[in-house]
């Protein structure tokens, strides 16, 4: 009975270290993964009946746990006003010198805005990479279409290199459309399955042009040709540092039919409060949501599961909610389920922008994402490395677990590709940690054969081993962190009351 009793004390106050907790193992994360990737679960799709089923799901689990909702309205979901839109008809007629262009080739494809788009006479403008080394627009772009090279060129500022910000440069600039011409880097069937697929935009920051759009160099070949110019000729000038973009000497008329599909989704948090409510918070995360139905009809398997990506890092942070639970701490720790990652952050991006708790107060941002990837005995990697002053006592816990450390930035290449950059934009400390990015040879044999597809689903072979010694190390991160006495920021902020 007194042996009971001091446990229960301990337990409490948390004195109990990893002895207590009993390591995550492939077999409990394997339950999660099977239910979460199920074909009954569509692929989590934001707005659809999967991620009602999800969050559902998740609700449950981490209740058992002992978390409690900590959205900031009390309950356990945080509203995310998305929108989806898809093509559904288009009407294009070029004209040159008021005559009427026969296109040969047809790899065009347009999304408006607004359901319908009409457009007379809009002027047609090639503008290059559409800014310059300064990145600055090329040209005066204001109620024209811009047809804009998808591809970056050594001369782009850094910030420019992803024609996502070119285009977004553009659509500040006034153009009324923008055509992505794809290229090397962003073939034309890679655009063609994404506009096809009916991307999500946040509605809190949903800047578009009124129609965009991507079309091949065929076409782009087709057009000028058709028009009495030289492709080639245009797509050397843009080469150059100080390109000014070129009229095309054409007009189009425009008649953009689309489907346009408002979606409330929900990220989901969860929080088990801390002793000292002043010290700070220690938040984990992982996006909950895939691709959903997304093949079409015509094709067998049309669900997008998403088991590795991530229902693998939901399990594991279900996982590593239950050890924490069993122990009080000094700081809060937030558990946080984010919608929509897959169509650019947007859920963590909403959290940043409306936190349940003050981004200040935040002492670590913990990231959970495709960690089904490494077997046992994988070396830590750091994505984040050298972008806060963390590393060292991620490395000491790494160690204590008998981890070996991958000491190089490699993996800091996926920096901007998950969650926790939208709080590294705010200032937030924020890692992602584990051994899927240790080794970026395994990595990249997923990332081009099963990522994203219907093959990314619950299979015999699927890769469990790392996951768990990850959620261990995420454990035993939660702990450390969270405690005051192990863990005192460098630089205390003000208000933590450290």
């Amino acid at each position: 009975m007194r042996a009971r009793l001091i446990l229960s004390i301990f337990l409490a106050f948390g004195f109990i270290g990893s002895v207590v907790a009993k390591p995550v193992t492939e077999a409990e994360l394997r339950k999660h993964v099977e239910i979460l990737a199920s074909d009954d679960f569509e692929g989590r799709g934001p707005g659809t009946e999967g991620e009602r089923k999800t969050l559902a799901y998740l609700e449950s689990q981490w209740t058992k746990a002992g978390l409690k909702p900590a959205a900031r309205d009390g309950s356990w979901y945080q509203p995310v006003d998305l929108v989806r839109r898809g093509p559904k008809q288009a009407t294009v007629q070029f004209f040159a010198k008021g005559e009427k262009l026969r296109i040969v080739s047809d790899d065009i494809l347009l999304v408006g805005k607004e359901a319908e788009y009409r457009a007379d006479r809009l002027p047609a403008l090639f503008v290059g990479h559409g800014v310059n080394a300064q990145g600055k627009v090329v040209a005066d772009v204001k109620g024209k279409l811009a047809f804009l090279l998808a591809d970056d060129a050594e001369f782009l500022p850094s910030e420019m290199k992803a024609s996502r910000n070119r285009r977004l440069a553009l659509v500040d600039a006034g153009a009324a459309g923008v055509v992505s011409i794809s290229g090397e880097q962003f073939d034309f069937p890679l655009y063609r399955r994404a506009i096809l697929s009916r991307p999500i935009s946040w509605v809190a920051r949903d800047k578009r042009a009124d129609v965009e759009g991507a079309v091949s160099p065929q076409y782009m070949v087709a057009l000028v040709t058709a028009a009495g110019g030289d492709w080639d000729k245009l797509r050397a000038a843009a080469r150059s540092t100080d390109y000014a973009g070129q009229s095309l000497g054409l007009t189009v008329d425009l008649n953009v039919l689309s489907d346009v599909e408002p979606i409330r989704s929900n990220n989901i948090i969860g929080k088990f409060a801390g002793r000292k409510p002043d010290s700070g918070a220690v938040v984990l995360m992982g996006h909950w949501d895939h691709f959903g139905v997304c093949r079409p009809e015509s094709d067998e398997d049309r669900i997008c599961n998403g088991a590795v990506d991530n229902a693998s890092g939901m399990a594991v942070l279900t996982e590593v909610a239950k050890r924490l639970g069993k122990a009080k701490f000094d700081r809060d720790i937030y558990f946080i389920g984010t919608t929509a990652e897959e169509y650019g952050l947007i859920g963590a991006r909403a959290f940043a922008a409306d936190p349940a708790v003050a981004l200040d107060q935040i002492k670590v941002v913990l990231n959970v994402d495709t960690v089904a990837i490494a077997p046992k005995g994988a070396k830590v990697a750091i994505i984040g490395r050298g972008k806060t002053d963390l590393d060292a006592d991620v490395e000491a816990i790494a160690r204590k677990l008998k981890r070996k450390i991958e000491p190089s930035t490699d993996a800091n290449a996926f920096l901007q590709r998950q969650d926790g950059w939208a709080l590294t934009e705010k200032n937030v400390p924020a890692l992602m940690v584990g051994g899927s990015f240790a080794d970026l040879g395994k990595l990249e044999a997923f990332l081009k054969t099963d990522y994203h597809g219907p093959k990314d689903e619950v299979v015999d072979t699927l890769q469990l081993g790392g996951a768990a010694e990850d959620a261990d190390l995420h454990v035993e991160l939660g702990r450390y962190f969270a405690d005051t006495r192990k863990y005192k920021p460098k630089k205390a902020e003000k208000g933590t009351g450290e």
